[in-house]
């Protein structure tokens, strides 16, 4: 629920997508509040590598015409309308307020049949350093990814999102997040083909810095960031984007 208003959140827009980027090789997302998403719409649309994405999606569909009684509740149809290409699903703060594996499957199914990227956050709560792949990651991984056709998984993007590190200022070393992107990767083969699956980008998220962009990125073999608390000082975003950036090339 950040930025606080509205105000701000154009503001951070705004300076974002004036910035200068050399993003050759990157696309930069900005994922604001729903309630936000026309705002921040009109300057994600004025820079072509500045993209658009949402918090959350709810997975049913409603009537034919669109709609439904589910007050309170956002559908794809309607953030759609705002140029949305990307959703976040499952994300660690939203499994702590109840969601399950079954309706993080039914958010993420939604998002990928409707034609839109969707970001799926997995991760670990404690830090293990002996278990390199704990079973309720992959558990969140497979039964996220069950029931939905492989072909439509060419959308999928897959961030590894350990809990312990978010907004706690202790990142995961890009060492061992890298060692997590190969069994990810493995995984991936075994669900959906090594053609698709070698085209599905691993992201890390969790405690990034302008500090450490650049080595998840070239030391972690990361192929980009899902920004936390750092993504709310406009500076420290657009240095965290250029450090990727340059790692990148």
């Amino acid at each position: 629920m950040n930025p606080k208003t509205l105000s701000d959140a154009v503001k951070l827009a705004r300076k974002v997508s004036a910035e200068p980027h050399s993003l050759r090789n990157m696309d930069v997302v900005l994922v604001p509040p729903t309630i936000y998403l026309p705002a921040v719409a009109k300057f994600a649309g004025k820079a072509k590598k500045i993209k658009l994405g949402a918090q959350n999606v709810f997975y049913e569909k409603g009537p034919p015409a669109g709609g439904g009684a589910y007050t309170g509740e956002v559908s794809l149809a309607q953030i759609k309308q705002f140029g949305v290409g990307f959703v976040i699903v499952g994300h660690s703060e939203r499994r702590a307020m109840g969601e399950t594996n079954e309706i993080v499957q039914k958010k993420l199914k939604t998002v990928l049949e409707g034609g839109l990227k969707a970001v799926l956050c997995i991760g670990e709560k404690e830090r293990n350093k002996e278990e390199a792949f704990p079973v309720i990651m992959r558990q969140e991984l497979h039964l996220a990814l069950s029931k939905i056709k492989k072909t439509i998984l060419r959308n999928l993007i897959v961030a590894y999102e350990p809990i312990w590190a978010i907004g706690t200022g202790h990142a995961e070393t890009p060492e061992h997040a890298f060692e997590i992107t190969i069994l990810i990767r493995r995984d991936l083969y075994k669900i959906a083909g090594k053609n698709i699956a070698s085209k599905i980008p691993i992201i890390y998220g969790g405690s990034v810095t302008s500090q450490n962009a650049a080595s998840f990125i070239k030391d972690g073999n990361m192929d980009g960031l899902l920004v936390g608390g750092a993504s709310l000082r406009a500076q420290e975003f657009i240095k965290i984007v250029k450090e990727a950036g340059e790692a990148a090339q």
